[in-house]
């Protein structure tokens, strides 16, 4: 049966879907002698498929799901790049065969990462367009506006583009600090922090509690655990009823929202009308129409 090759590259643990993505886009993997690109297929039972020179064997007679708890100074990855030496959350988890971590912390926050072979769950949990929930308490300096939470809840413009809207629930207030609850379903590069910065409530502690229905639980800072039975059911649960998040899109590349404020577009329901009508416009008689 074929399946597209970064799925069998995720199931084969050379990382999570996006990672494979990005080897086939850079040339490094071919199929039968021939360089793959994006949304090819191949059979693993009939087709070779070579990475780096190396042919992979796609399935997997066992996939592992390890929790962990991150502590601060630990990379999220599985090597140090810059090789000096620093620790992994790979070095924390002396397990054989390729695990890797199922979304990121930055190096100064700590909290549940989840390590695991399977590669199909991975892209599935981390991908913003599945909209999977991820929970963090979070400590900020002084005593956050309810100005500033509001412009957090409903988005804030980083590198050009607006976060979805997040769950904030404030925990605890005082002069000198505000401990916060932050339900997320994306998460760019330091994306807490930098919008924290942003609105001048910079966090002093993040660490992360829920991955969609996993917990961290007791576990102690720098110990690891498998998963159980129920809690690894739970996660292919949630990532086998969602459905993936994208946005309508009109022929030429417009999406619905946008399409609507066409000539002739449907128009959305629910908005009053501005004083920009053209000349020659259908009367505003109608139903929804006020007088201003």
């Amino acid at each position: 049966m074929e399946e597209r090759i970064q799925k069998l590259m995720a199931q084969a643990g050379l990382g999570s879907r996006r990672e494979c993505e990005k080897l086939i886009a850079n040339g490094r993997v071919s199929v039968n002698g021939r360089r793959a690109t994006l949304g090819d297929k191949a059979d693993p039972t009939t087709d070779t498929i070579v990475v780096n020179g190396r042919t992979i064997k796609p399935l997997q007679t066992e996939a592992i799901y390890v929790a962990l708890h991150k502590p601060k100074g630990v990379l999220s990855s599985l090597e140090d790049e810059m090789e000096e030496g620093r620790t992994t959350v790979r070095d924390l988890v002396p397990l054989p065969g390729h695990l890797y971590p199922v979304g990121r912390l930055d190096k100064q926050s700590t909290g549940l990462i989840l390590m695991t072979n399977d590669g199909d769950l991975a892209h599935k949990l981390t991908h913003p367009r599945y909209g999977h929930e991820k929970t963090y308490k979070v400590i900020v300096e002084g005593r956050i506006s309810q100005e500033a939470l509001e412009k957090w809840r409903a988005g804030i413009y980083l590198d050009g583009r607006k976060t979805i809207p997040a769950q904030i629930t404030v925990i605890q207030q005082d002069v000198s600090f505000t401990r916060l609850e932050i339900v997320m379903r994306e998460g760019r590069k330091r994306q807490i922090r930098r919008v924290a910065n942003m609105l001048g409530f910079p966090v002093t502690q993040l660490v992360r509690e829920k991955i969609g229905p996993l917990t961290l639980g007791n576990l102690k800072l720098g110990d690891w655990r498998h998963l159980t039975e129920k809690e690894v059911a739970a996660l292919k649960a949630v990532v086998a009823s969602a459905k993936a998040k994208s946005p309508r899109r009109k022929p030429g590349g417009q999406s619905a929202k946008q399409a609507g404020k066409k000539p002739g577009g449907r128009k959305p329901t629910n908005q009053p009308q501005t004083g920009s009508r053209k000349k020659g416009g259908r009367s505003g008689g109608k139903r929804g129409s006020k007088k201003r």
